[in-house]
């Protein structure tokens, strides 16, 4: 097997990042602004809290991006209003010819949209697809939706863009953010979509960046009280913004580490490690022997989580021993016998190898 994970930011760009975002902070915020929770309720001329309004302009000017806006339901909301102001019901959607992430499907039913399916790893075949005429709209997932995936997001929506400079394009930015350069938008994207319950921020947080005609349209929509955003949140959003560029970045560089350790025969009992994106970037550890749930359950009595709280949230720091995602089981059932997947979180190399190699000693 081969893998093609996305380039993660080293830790001193992951540093320039935070930098970054601070200095954004500064420009919208007064200092005694950011040492209080934040308002609450629907602000009249505002329809939302004064904190929150501030949060997002923080986040268009740092995505460089003419909007932003923070919505209920985390990134699957996101995606699903991104759907909902850019198509219409019954239209027809671009996708990736692989299986589409369970709630996107889920968003995408829900719309009755109909789906044409291209390979995004050859883009003359993205080419040929897009001279549909009935075409509505793009998604496009940053991450891998299965193993063998190698497509630039960058290149696949600048190929969209030379004939089609209008054509909505909403980008599925999950377990991208703040690992990579840029975000879907800055690619060209009309609106990129992601949780920040994944970047250390509150629970069910999630943000759309870009279009400003379609973020007003999706703000006018959201009027009620109890869809806004209260400040406290929107200020735990930029609380949790802050810290995760390193955070992940440090993540990356063990998840190297690992991988080489592993490769060099460290640990009896695996027969290869990769790096991919499965959503998270993690360490795919394929096994001797079929005996991945065996391992994953010795796993969890050594102190590896055994599941995702929000897959990199605030509350995920042990590292994670978990089965493989969805999508990539999906296009490869029979991976599941032998292949566990292992995201570091905060842990450094030493304690991943250690529960690895006691978790396969005990099964075996």
């Amino acid at each position: 097997m081969k893998t093609y994970p996305l380039k993660s930011l080293s830790v001193g760009e992951a540093t320039k990042k935070q930098f970054e975002l601070i200095d954004e902070i500064t420009k919208v915020f007064r200092g005694s602004e950011i040492l209080t929770r934040g308002d609450l309720g629907v602000v009249p001329g505002l329809n939302q809290p004064k904190t929150t309004n501030k949060v997002e302009k923080v986040l268009g000017n740092y995505f460089n991006a003419e909007a932003a806006m923070l919505v209920r339901g985390a990134g699957t909301m996101a995606i699903r209003m991104a759907l909902h102001a850019t198509m219409n019901i019954g239209d027809t959607l671009l996708v990736h010819d692989a299986p589409i992430y369970p709630t996107t499907k889920v968003s995408i039913d829900t719309m009755g949209l109909k789906t044409i399916a291209t390979d995004f790893n050859q883009l003359e075949l993205l080419n040929k697809a897009l001279e549909n005429e009935n075409i509505g709209g793009v998604l496009v997932q940053i991450t891998r939706q299965k193993p063998d995936d190698s497509y630039s997001a960058k290149e696949v929506i600048e190929s969209i863009r030379q004939d089609f400079p209008t054509l909505p394009i909403i980008t599925d930015d999950n377990y991208a953010v703040l690992k990579t350069p840029e975000i879907g938008s800055q690619m060209g994207a009309t609106l990129a979509c992601f949780s920040t319950f994944k970047l250390l921020g509150p629970e069910g947080i999630g943000c759309i960046v870009g279009d400003k005609k379609a973020i007003d349209k999706l703000k006018k929509e959201n009027y009620s009280g109890g869809l806004q955003v209260q400040g406290h949140e929107a200020i735990d959003v930029l609380r949790g913004m802050i810290y995760a560029p390193v955070s992940l970045a440090l993540s990356a560089q063990v998840l190297e580490e690992v991988q080489e350790r592993l490769n060099a025969g460290e640990v009896e009992g695996v027969k290869k490690a990769y790096i991919a994106n499965a959503q998270s970037k993690v360490i795919l550890v394929e096994l001797t022997d079929p005996i991945a749930n065996a391992v994953l359950e010795e796993a969890e009595k050594l102190g590896a989580a055994p599941n995702p709280v929000g897959a990199e949230s605030q509350y995920e720091f042990v590292p994670m021993f978990y089965r493989l995602s969805g999508t990539f089981r999906a296009a490869d059932p029979d991976s599941a016998k032998t292949m566990i997947r292992i995201n570091p979180m905060r842990a450094g190399s030493e304690t991943i190898i250690r529960i690895l190699q006691q978790s396969i000693t005990a099964v075996s």
